[in-house]
C-alpha cells in the first residue's frame, strides 16, 4: 500500500524566542527539518513526502537543502493559517484516494523506526493509528478558583506521527474549521471515526522550547 508523510513544519519560531523557523535551526550541525525528513525516507525510501512551510520561506527552504545537500525529493507546499489548514494544504497535494498518510510534526526528529512501523502497520489493518506514551508525573485538573488531583492512568500524552487511510483523513478535512481541534485524530473522531492508539516512543518529543532542544540534542548524541 502506497505511504505518504505530510510534515507540517509551517511554524515561524515566535514562541521559541528566535527570528529563524524553529524547523530550520541547527540540531548537530543539520536543520531540524532533514532530520525529520530523514526518519520517513529511511524507514521506506519510496514514501511519497509533502512538507508544509511558512509562508514566505519555501525559497529559504530550498537554499537550506542546497547548503546541507539535502537531495531526498519532496513537494513543498504553503502552509495555511493554522495547523488544520496546513495538513489541508497537505492533502491537496496529494493525488488519488489510496494509501496510508502520516502527518507528522516538523520538530519531532526522534520518532522512533518501531513506532513508524506500528504507527503504519495499524492503520493498514483498522483504518487509523495514533501513538501514545503514559503519564508519569501526577497531574490535576484546573478549577476556576482551585484544582483537584486526577487519575493519571486515565490519560495519555499524544504524538505524532498520526497515520490514517489517505481516503478515511480527504473526507474528515471537508469538514469546517474548528478551533478546538487540537490534532489530526481530532478532527477524524469529529468526523465519526473511532482513533486507534498504539504505543509510541518517549524519546520522541516535539522540539517546542530552548530546553527541548538541548533534550533532543542530548538523545541524539546518545544515539551514536
Amino acid at each position: 500500500m502506497k505511504r505518504y508523510a505530510i510534515i507540517v513544519a509551517g511554524g515561524t519560531g515566535h514562541r521559541f524566542g528566535t527570528d529563524t523557523p524553529k524547523q530550520f535551526l541547527l540540531l548537530k550541525g543539520v536543520p531540524i527539518l532533514i532530520h525529520t525528513l530523514n526518519l520517513f525516507y529511511n524507514f521506506d525510501n519510496n514514501i511519497e513526502l509533502i512538507v508544509t512551510l511558512p509562508p514566505g520561506y519555501i525559497e529559504m527552504w530550498a537554499l537550506l537543502c542546497t547548503e546541507y545537500k539535502f537531495k531526498t525529493l519532496h513537494k513543498k507546499v504553503e502552509g495555511g493559517e493554522t495547523r488544520f489548514h496546513s495538513v489541508k494544504n497537505g492533502l491537496g497535494a496529494i493525488e488519488g484516494l489510496d494509501g496510508l498518510v502520516a502527518v507528522h510534526d516538523g520538530v519531532r526528529p526522534l520518532a522512533s523506526k518501531d513506532t513508524l512501523l506500528r504507527c503504519f502497520e495499524t492503520a493498514r489493518r483498522t483504518g487509523n493509528a495514533v501513538p501514545s506514551i503514559p503519564l508519569y508525573d501526577s497531574i490535576r485538573e484546573l478549577k476556576e478558583d482551585s484544582s483537584i488531583p486526577v487519575n493519571r492512568e486515565a490519560y495519555v500524552l499524544v504524538q505524532t506521527p498520526q497515520v490514517f487511510n489517505l481516503n478515511l483523513l480527504k473526507e474528515a478535512y471537508k469538514q469546517p474549521y474548528n478551533a478546538n481541534f487540537t490534532d489530526d485524530a481530532h478532527v477524524v473522531e469529529k468526523a465519526g471515526s473511532k482513533i486507534i492508539l498504539v504505543e509510541g516512543n518517549r524519546e520522541n518529543i516535539k522540539i517546542t522550547n530552548q530546553s527541548d532542544f538541548i533534550i533532543a540534542e542530548a538523545l541524539m548524541n546518545g544515539k551514536h
